[in-house]
């Protein structure tokens, strides 16, 4: 399954922030701590670029990441040009905390009555975003929900201490190049509900669970994974849970939703989708369908229409 998600506003969201990056000092990209890369918009990698600002990298939700993956992803950014990686969790004050701080050591000529810092915060939906914003604000001034592109419009914040925040809507893009990136965004709640079949996302995050981590497998459902396929996995949610519809049959769509919800809250453990190394192994196998006159996407800096 190829999962592709890209309403009307997210378009409009594109264009208006790259109309935005001319005069931002420095963009906060929001990640996600299990799936740094696969939750990085190619948008805005491309937009900061093009008016070379720097970039301060929050991997939001890392108290549900592997830690050995986080510290390797963290690495992994660090040694990149103009960019600063952080992990923490935009739940808690004391880490948002430390948030100005970093983004002044990545601007130090801004920050100052006369020429005040100016911060965009980017991301994907439901990456936690707006919870980053109200955490800074220590008020509620962006929306927070479950559900992903709660935030549509773009909002311009001040922070006091001559900082300015100005907040997007989340953004995807308008093609995942790599289905597993669309798997992975569709397990961690990124992608609308309309766009997804969940039993087949929930055996995509199974494969996963078995190759990595089949030991939470076990810990939470008390089922052995060795000789269990994916379907095996979601068969054995429903056995554990008793899911079953009418007339005794295994109830796998409820099973699926389950696993999915276990793996979103934390409750089947630390657990990271993709690593440094996965992603070299991704790119290195990886061979594009040929393209049958496809026409170039749009420059994402302009906006002549």
């Amino acid at each position: 399954m190829s999962i592709q998600w890209f309403p009307g506003h997210m378009n409009a969201a594109r264009k208006k922030a790259a109309e935005s990056m001319e005069k931002t000092d420095l963009v906060i990209e929001v990640l996600d701590a299990r799936l740094p890369l696969a939750s990085s918009n190619p948008m805005i990698e491309q937009l900061r670029k093009q008016r070379q600002r720097p970039c301060l990298k929050i991997l939001n939700k890392t108290d549900l990441a592997d830690p050995d993956a986080t510290r390797a992803w963290l690495a992994h950014f660090n040694a990149q040009k103009d960019v600063h990686a952080v992990a923490l969790s935009c739940k808690k004050p004391a880490d948002v905390a430390k948030v100005p701080g970093l983004a002044l050591k990545l601007a130090p000529h801004r920050g100052t009555a006369l020429k005040p810092l100016r911060m965009m915060i980017m991301g994907i939906p439901n990456v936690g975003k707006s919870t980053l914003m109200n955490a800074l604000l220590k008020k509620r001034v962006a929306a927070v929900g479950d559900e992903p592109a709660v935030t549509k419009s773009q909002q311009r914040l001040y922070l006091g201490n001559n900082m300015v925040l100005i907040d997007t809507p989340g953004m995807l893009w308008p093609k995942i190049e790599h289905p597993t990136d669309g798997l992975m965004l569709a397990a961690s709640h990124a992608v609308g509900v309309n766009a997804i079949i969940e039993e087949e996302v929930a055996t995509f995050l199974a494969s996963m669970l078995l190759a990595r981590y089949p030991k939470l497998l076990t810990a939470r459902y008390g089922f052995v994974t060795e000789g269990r396929d994916p379907v095996g996995v979601i068969e054995g949610v429903a056995q554990r849970r008793a899911y079953r519809v009418k007339g005794g049959e295994l109830d796998f769509e409820k099973a699926a939703h389950a696993l999915l919800l276990d793996y979103r809250s934390g409750a089947l453990g630390r657990i990271s989708l993709e690593t440094p190394q996965s992603r070299a192994e991704l790119l290195a196998t990886y061979n594009p369908p040929p393209s049958l006159g496809e026409r170039p996407e749009p420059d994402v800096e302009t906006d002549d229409d």
